[in-house]
């Protein structure tokens, strides 16, 4: 028999928490049951702490499913309101503090990320007296929404002690870096495209760079993976580009079009580059895509939805040939120069991500590009990747 001493007898306000996740959580989902539960939540504020607690605990479950941080942000962004992804960060950001596990860097990098954006309370702050009903309706959504996050496939990164890096890899991620912010800002299409061809020759090297020393390596590094955001508008477009990416720079891409990410298996200087590149370029084709389409609205057409997934499909489809044939060149140049032995290296490589990733996916589809019907929109798309220089003029030291 339980006293009010005992330490095993629910408080009130995990009562109170308890019987608003019975109403709003395991029951079918509505209006009329969201309200009263947060109605219960609103009138007692010694349930706050308790529904942190349970909202830790929803999180740790949506670890063990797979789920990373970054993944579970997109995914309340994609389906509620920003109100809910400030809730979610800061509920991450408490979570971490406790959890134990080892992770490894992009999980770390996520968290900081999320620091940085959100990180200036150190827990979830509890709304204020005259909003708490709709503080706790906000958190019975987020919470309804992390209950159902399914399983994904779990991209665990364990630490592994890695050799030293070179001095020489710093100053090539950097200049990789410096070329595509450079792209990014200039307004002229051809020199931000020629950068971009620059920095996916210096990506090419600096992968063939990594390959031979791992290989030189007793214990060598295994493929890796990473999720990729592929977000709406033109979302079929955009995992085509991040598609050709992954492929120029020796890696796989696996698109999960209902979570809204692409899945990238290959080894980890070369996830960073797709990561690096497909971001900078989706930023140059969106910034063309707005220059075309202001061009077409201005000779009287008036295309919008059409024209970009049409702009954006061509853009795609060229530029990942030109990537394919800078990396292939500077791939050649630098086996000349490297080693005899490069050539069954990088085979080796290829074998490896290839099995990595069937192994994560071992059942794939593949998607038709729907919406490209716009013949302006293919041509202008076309045109801004045609423009690139993949050919540098001078080699890249």
């Amino acid at each position: 028999m339980s006293t009010p001493n005992d330490p095993r007898t629910p408080s009130d306000g995990s009562r109170t928490v308890e019987r608003a996740f019975q109403i709003a959580l395991y029951a079918d989902p509505g209006a009329a049951v969201l309200d009263t539960a947060a109605s219960l939540l609103a009138a007692d504020p010694g349930a706050d702490g308790e529904l942190v607690r349970r909202g830790e605990e929803f999180l740790a479950v949506a670890w063990r499913r797979g789920w990373q941080p970054a993944d579970v942000v997109r995914m309340v962004r994609r389906e509620l309101d920003e109100v809910h992804v400030r809730l979610v960060s800061e509920l991450v950001l408490a979570q971490a503090a406790g959890d134990d596990r080892p992770r490894g860097r992009r999980w770390t990098d996520q968290l900081a990320d999320l620091e940085r954006r959100y990180g200036d309370t150190a827990a979830p702050a509890p709304a204020p007296r005259s909003d708490r009903f709709s503080h706790a309706t906000a958190v019975l959504e987020l919470y309804r929404l992390l209950l159902r996050l399914p399983a994904l496939q779990p991209l665990d990164e364990p630490a592994r002690a890695r050799p030293t890096p070179r001095s020489s890899e710093p100053r090539a991620l950097a200049r990789i870096r410096a070329l595509l912010a450079k792209a990014e800002a200039t307004g002229y299409p051809d020199e931000a495209e020629a950068l971009s061809a620059k920095a996916q020759e210096l990506m090419a090297r600096h992968s063939v760079d990594e390959a031979l020393l791992a290989a030189r390596t007793p214990d060598a590094d295994a493929p890796g993976a990473c999720r990729i955001g592929v977000d709406a508008p033109y979302e079929q477009a955009k995992a085509v580009l991040l598609d050709a990416v992954a492929t120029a720079n020796h890696c796989r891409a696996v698109w999960n079009e209902p979570f809204g990410f692409s899945t990238v298996v290959g080894f980890e200087p070369d996830l960073e580059a797709v990561e690096l590149l497909y971001t900078s370029l989706l930023v140059q084709a969106t910034t063309a895509m707005t220059k075309a389409e202001a061009a077409q609205r201005a000779g009287g057409r008036k295309r919008t939805k059409t024209f970009r997934q049409s702009f954006l499909a061509a853009y795609a489809h060229r530029i990942g040939t030109r990537l394919a044939t800078a990396a292939e060149e500077a791939t050649a140049r630098t086996a000349e120069s490297q080693a005899a032995d490069l050539l069954p290296v990088l085979a080796s490589r290829e074998v490896a991500v290839t099995a990595a990733t069937d192994r994560l996916f071992p059942e794939t589809t593949t998607a038709r590009l729907r919406g490209v019907s716009d013949a302006a929109g293919w041509t202008e798309g076309s045109r801004a990747a045609d423009r690139a220089q993949v050919t540098p003029h001078r080699p890249l030291n």
